[in-house]
């Protein structure tokens, strides 16, 4: 007889790996889909196959990732049932999500999806009404197995039809987790990580920083935002020049590597030529920057960058700076800002 194959939406903390194992443990086969964005995650997509090795030696779970950012990029545009506290659509990234994993079932010939989900444990997506919504809003319904709390919802068409035993699942509510501990323990599954928010749009800082890039703060036109300026969004200190010119500034040597590759023409990258010193970028300095101000923002953007350079007697020096734009690269001496002029420029 050919095994049932279900798809587990995974997000690597404790309710999600129970999930997946409470089905996989009663024989049938399970594929736990990683989803990642720029704002979660999106780091994994470098080192899949170890990821992949690491969750199967500790759960005894098959996982798979899957880039969820074009679509999710987009979502955060206008979600259909809005925001969180901070930047974050809850409810319209799970229904991304699992829209997403329907369109995949039969790429692995599986019947139903599993989630992690536990009645209650958050109060704006976990609601047994929201929970119903999702399902219903993803094209899911009859679709959804809910282990940790399927005894609390009605039976799925997976329990109805027999592949799942429903006496085996559970009836887990609200935000203590002592019961998931105590299942674990009777799983052995021990090394599981601490309960916490893993998604950058529910920090209030960074969360801020990307709707204000949606907003337009950074640009006058935000309809092509792409998953590197996320990632530039996410790195160094970050600020807009004149409070319309977005300049980033690596704080060590990572992050500056990381602030280099982000260049693409039409951008402007300061770079210390012989003096050690941070690496900064001004993203779209071309397009932006009218030419009676580019001397003004060249200034600006290589002084301040200067500022953060390492110090002579305790003081910033003039110093030589490489500036690589769209239409070439040059060398010349900049002074650094005071930073008493700077830091009004700065976003938080």
């Amino acid at each position: 007889m050919k095994q049932t194959v279900a798809l587990g939406l995974f997000s690597g903390g404790l309710d999600s790996i129970l999930a997946c194992r409470v089905i996989a443990d009663q024989g049938l086969k399970v594929v736990a889909l990683k989803f990642v964005t720029p704002f979660f995650d999106y780091d994994l997509l470098e080192k899949k196959e170890v990821y992949a090795a690491e969750v199967e030696r500790k759960y005894g779970i098959t996982v798979e990732l899957v880039d969820l950012s074009e679509g999710y990029l987009d979502l955060l545009r206008n979600p259909l049932h809005g925001f969180g506290k901070n930047f974050n659509p809850c409810i319209d990234c799970k229904i991304l999500m699992l829209t997403r994993a329907k369109e995949l079932m039969a790429q692995y010939s599986a019947s139903f999806l599993v989630t992690g989900e536990v009645m209650g444990q958050r109060p704006m997506s976990q609601r047994k009404d929201t929970l119903r919504l999702i399902e219903r809003d993803a094209g899911c319904t009859g679709l959804l197995l809910r282990p940790l709390s399927a005894k609390l919802l009605a039976p799925t068409m997976a329990e109805q039809e027999g592949r799942v035993d429903r006496e085996q699942l559970f009836a887990f509510s609200g935000r203590g987790r002592k019961p998931q501990m105590a299942l674990a323990k009777a799983l052995g599954i021990k090394d599981y990580p601490n309960a916490a928010g893993g998604c950058i749009l529910t920090d209030c800082n960074l969360g801020g920083r990307i709707g204000k890039y949606y907003s337009g703060a950074y640009t006058p036109d935000s309809k092509d935002i792409s998953v590197d300026d996320v990632n530039l969004l996410l790195v160094g200190r970050q600020f807009l020049l004149f409070d319309k010119y977005w300049l980033v500034v690596g704080r060590d040597e990572k992050e500056n590597n990381r602030v280099a590759s982000s260049w693409r023409p039409g951008d402007w990258l300061f770079e210390m030529t012989t003096h050690p010193g941070p690496t900064a970028l001004l993203r779209f300095g071309d397009a932006q920057v009218e030419e009676q101000h580019k001397e003004e923002a060249l200034n600006a953007g290589a002084g301040i960058a200067v500022a953060y350079s390492k110090k002579v007697n305790g003081k910033a020096r003039p110093v030589e700076v490489t500036v690589t734009t769209g239409k070439g690269c040059f060398s010349q001496v900049y002074k650094p800002i005071a930073e008493s002029v700077f830091q009004l420029w700065r976003i938080e």
